[in-house]
């Protein structure tokens, strides 16, 4: 259960209901985070620019125990995330680093999936600098994963070697 502290607390939406889940929340006045990015959507007549879950079905909100009943009753949200028999908390720090990936034109792409335990780096320059992630090779180049605690999902982001730096 969800103790008394205010903590991140990742959330299951409705299939591509996160957008009017997160407007219902901020409506109710619960803290939450929908990440969003942009991508460009093709169709017969025209290309568009939209804004989509960077983690489809989910948003993020900081509650503590007197919310959770008020969150659940919100239209879109369909549970909570449980890890180990438990709902699952994301630390603030995951919730920033997420946010500062975000800020950046950088091209993410979300995996679905967890990613095998690599060599843990921190990021020392450029637009990520600060952000401790996951060093892992794919298709032969080398990129940085930061993974999402208890979630299982991690983001490939792609960056210079050169400036990462072993812990």
């Amino acid at each position: 259960m969800i103790d008394q502290n205010y903590r991140w607390y990742p959330v299951y939406t409705r299939s591509r209901a996160e957008k009017k889940a997160y407007e219902e929340l901020t409506r109710k006045g619960i803290s939450s985070y929908l990440p969003l990015k942009k991508t460009v959507k093709q169709w017969s007549d025209r290309r568009k620019i939209i804004e989509e879950a960077l983690i489809k079905s989910y948003l993020f909100v900081y509650i503590s125990a007197k919310e959770y009943a008020e969150v659940l009753m919100t239209n879109g949200i369909a549970r909570f995330i449980y890890f180990s028999s438990q709902i699952a908390s994301i630390p603030e720090q995951q919730i920033n680093d997420l946010k500062l990936l975000l800020a950046t034109d950088a091209d993410l792409e979300v995996f679905e999936y967890d990613i095998k335990p690599g060599e843990r780096v921190l990021i020392k320059a450029g637009p990520f600098k600060g952000i401790l992630a996951e060093l892992v090779s794919i298709q032969n180049k080398q990129r940085i994963i930061l993974r999402l605690q208890n979630m299982g999902y991690a983001i490939n982001i792609n960056t210079s070697i050169a400036f990462v730096e072993p812990l």
